[in-house]
């Protein structure tokens, strides 16, 4: 299956914009699980960074990745990698019930740490992550690709902050993926306790973008609920969720996410946005213009008084999040996003799993 119709190894690159010189910020790759490895650390190479180690317990999947970025070195161990001074941040993609230990282990090692989403499954590991991150003085980076790596979504919030709509008061999203064939995915994809479940796994994207466009620095879950329609065989997968989010300013989100993208669809997903402001309205299709036939991705549609406006970005705004988590890092800044924000985001994903009706 090619990357673009196979949502676990998309990666996305970029034109190269680097922040730092050649060998300035290392940084080092451990657990190799979910293919968005790839895309976090080409967002960072892109930025500069300087991939020095790997570690994963697969020598499959460390020989994939070093025939990709054939610089890296290979270690016998994570602490080979904790040991050396020059590792400034360590990047995972670990199975989701483990990012949370590895993150730990890490920060404990005095490296900042950047992983894949969901970061964490439980009250208990974001109490422990908290604690960590209070103890070290350490970074606890979450990859929310959907909004920090898809130039449309980075596009829509420049015309947020730039006052296009007004203040946002209410956004609806959807994140239909790609499933593929049994045999491509994992046995840990299809066990509840390993996963986090529907609304905390792929829900992450929907309750991070929320949290960004609208400024809102906590919110609750009014409504969840979550279902299996059509694995029977795989009772613990949840293939439907959908969620109501309510922000302490008053803005409001409701979002779906399953995973019954049609073989037909060029892509993995038809990701989508829209986001509803007092003087107007965008829509975010993010990675398919359904029916055009055009092969093209990034559309930005903007609403306001000043007319109809559609905005083809593919190509044009960059990904500057990961030159700003470098500089973060180096400067303990947090222009990048701020650790309230990515633990924020964590919790509200457990919490609309945990209290998620059961449907089917």
């Amino acid at each position: 299956m090619s990357e673009k119709k196979d949502g676990m190894n998309y990666a996305p690159k970029g034109k190269p914009a680097p922040v730092v010189k050649p060998g300035e910020f290392c940084i080092a790759a451990i657990a190799l699980n979910h293919g968005h490895i790839y895309g976090m650390c080409n967002g960072l190479i892109e930025a500069g960074a300087t991939l020095k180690w790997v570690y994963d317990a697969s020598e499959e999947r460390v020989k994939k990745f070093v025939e990709t970025y054939p610089g890296v070195k290979v270690a016998k161990s994570e602490e080979e990698i904790f040991s050396d001074p020059e590792v400034k941040l360590v990047c995972g993609a670990a199975i989701t019930s483990e990012r949370c230990p590895l993150g730990i282990r890490a920060m404990n090692a005095g490296k900042d740490y950047f992983t894949d989403k969901a970061p964490l499954v439980s009250l208990e590991q974001l109490a422990a992550a908290k604690e960590a991150v209070e103890r070290t003085g350490r970074k606890y980076m979450v990859y929310y690709s959907e909004r920090i790596h898809v130039e449309s979504a980075v596009f829509a919030g420049e015309l947020i902050k730039a006052g296009a709509i007004g203040r946002p008061i209410h956004i609806d999203g959807f994140g239909p993926h790609r499933e593929g064939p049994h045999s491509s995915r994992p046995d840990w994809f299809y066990k509840k306790a390993q996963y986090g479940g529907i609304l905390c796994d792929i829900g992450s994207h929907q309750i991070e973008q929320f949290l960004y466009y609208c400024d809102e620095e906590n919110a609750h879950v009014a409504y969840s609920e979550v279902g299996n329609y059509n694995h029977p065989d795989d009772p613990e997968l949840e293939d439907f969720g959908d969620a109501t989010l309510v922000g302490d300013n008053g803005a409001t989100q409701h979002f779906r996410v399953d995973w019954f993208t049609p073989d037909g669809l060029s892509t993995w997903g038809d990701g989508r946005t829209f986001i509803i402001g007092t003087e107007g309205y965008i829509e975010i299709r993010k990675y398919v213009n359904v029916g055009t036939h055009d092969n093209t991705t990034d559309h930005v549609f903007l609403v306001n008084k000043e007319g109809e406006q559609h905005f083809d970005v593919a190509g044009k705004v960059g990904f500057p999040f990961f030159g700003q988590l470098i500089l973060d890092c180096i400067n303990r800044t947090e222009n990048a996003m701020t650790q309230a924000h990515a633990f924020k985001a964590a919790e509200l994903c457990v919490r609309a799993e945990l209290q998620a009706v059961k449907v089917k």
